[in-house]
């Protein structure tokens, strides 16, 4: 937090400062300008969230472990109009109210370039026929990674979610919603509770957000952009320097739109502007961190890149064929 806030002074404070510094300071601003609308939102949908019931989170995504649920959960990524990081923060928050581990990986994994408003800004730079294929391919990669934890938390190679309950027979989320909607009255006290609530259940997420911002404008800082401009070609290599540079870079997915058309456009490489789009969500260090400190397990943390980053790769490589 302290380094973070220290390049974001330097760069709005100290003009005159070392241009490395401003480097840094500058990206630690651009990054914030970038995101702020959406930590906000994450934060104040996260304070909803914590007034459901885990019953009605349930009874809305459905039960984890059938197909009807992840594509609720899929659905609810493509569909929900946020940033990366507010989705991060929202996945999370699901996760703590009920929802199947499969679920909460399907959801992030659909979430972070597919907002209503990314997609149409993605189809103005690439075009309706690439976009539309980029969501598809997008949503069946989210599906099968959902499935696939799922099955291995059946198996008992993933732990279960602890925070997982069982709709009791007769249950109506109409009740239930209702008085949800009654603790949202409007009130100066009540909303003062709310945001606190949503600070609370937040501070985790925001922590690693930070970190992740730091971490990536250290590396724009000291690594030259023009390397990573020569080295993206529709090429084996050109995949895998891809993965490697999102892997790397902090992009929000504002950002990440105009980057992945210039690998499609310019570089002539529609395989690697896929996997830009989609494994940063997949590899993403603050994500990770956020879903380990969550679920409390590094295999349940891992599985998020263990399953999507091989379909990810390889369907850039059948894009490219």
């Amino acid at each position: 937090m302290s380094v973070f806030l220290a390049g974001v002074a330097a760069h709005v404070a100290y003009p005159g400062a070392p241009d490395r510094l401003l480097t840094f300071g500058h990206a630690c601003h651009e990054l914030l300008a970038r995101s702020w609308w959406g930590l906000l939102a994450g934060i104040a949908v996260i304070a909803v969230i914590g007034r459901l019931p885990r019953e009605l989170v349930a009874g809305v995504l459905g039960k984890g472990g059938r197909l009807s649920g992840l594509l609720r959960a899929v659905g609810a990524g493509v569909l929900l109009d946020l940033c990366n990081h507010g989705i991060l923060m929202v996945g999370v928050g699901l996760y703590r109210r009920g929802a199947s581990l499969g679920q909460t990986l399907a959801f992030l994994i659909a979430s972070p370039w597919n907002s209503f408003s990314l997609t149409l800004i993605l189809a103005a730079l690439i075009g309706w026929q690439w976009m539309g294929w980029f969501i598809v391919l997008s949503m069946l990669v989210a599906v099968t990674t959902g499935w696939l934890a799922d099955w291995l938390v059946v198996s008992g190679v993933l732990p279960r979610n602890p925070n997982t309950v069982d709709l009791p027979m007769g249950y109506r989320m109409g009740p239930a919603l209702r008085e949800t909607l009654r603790s949202l009255k409007p009130g100066l006290e009540n909303w003062l509770k709310l945001a606190r609530e949503g600070l609370a259940g937040s501070r985790m997420v925001l922590r690693w957000v930070l970190f992740g911002f730091v971490l990536t404008a250290a590396i724009r800082t000291f690594v030259p952009e023009e390397w990573f401009r020569e080295w993206f070609g529709p090429s084996v290599a050109g995949l895998l320097l891809t993965l490697l540079a999102t892997t790397l870079i902090e992009v929000c997915s504002e950002g990440s739109s105009p980057i992945a058309s210039d690998l499609l456009n310019r570089a002539q490489a529609p395989g690697n502007a896929f996997v830009f789009l989609m494994a940063g969500a997949a590899t993403d260090i603050t994500e990770m961190m956020s879903l380990r400190e969550a679920t409390r397990s590094w295999r349940a943390t891992l599985a998020l890149p263990l399953l999507t980053t091989p379909q990810v790769l390889l369907i850039g490589w059948l894009l490219q064929r």
